[in-house]
């Protein structure tokens, strides 16, 4: 039987999204977080090229700049994610987002963690288990 396309995360997707994870407290915040943030991005990176004309004409230093202050208001922007669903359909959003609150810690956040790190915060939780047992 062939292997699945996908079984393991690796690279710099699966360390960056370790640390959103664990820093974000790993539920759906995190989640949501991490995809704003991708698509900001990439919605900024298209916006980019479109201007890369700038770099061939002795503009490279205010592209670069450029380039970092819209990567801190993606940054930005991402940490308001539930606000941007609260505000897309009115009150179905918020709905969504409540239910999507109540239900991701019983459905998909085991098998996001289970897929993104094979085991290894079950390692690290449960030696802090074993000391206040």
């Amino acid at each position: 039987m062939a292997s699945p396309l996908i079984e393991k995360p690796h690279g710099w997707f699966r360390s960056w999204f370790q640390k959103v994870w664990k820093v974000r407290g790993g539920g759906l915040y995190a989640v949501g977080f991490a995809i704003s943030f991708a698509i900001f991005e990439i919605q900024s990176l298209a916006d980019d090229v479109l201007g890369i004309g700038a770099l061939f004409s002795g503009q490279a230093f205010e592209f670069v700049i450029n380039f970092f202050i819209d990567s801190l208001k993606n940054t930005i922007a991402a940490f308001m994610w539930p606000l941007y669903i609260v505000q897309w359909q009115q009150p179905v959003g918020a709905i969504l987002l409540g239910l999507a609150f109540w239900l991701f810690p019983s459905y998909l956040k085991k098998p996001i963690e289970n897929w993104m790190f094979d085991g290894e915060l079950e390692e690290v939780e449960e030696p802090g288990k074993q000391d206040s047992a």
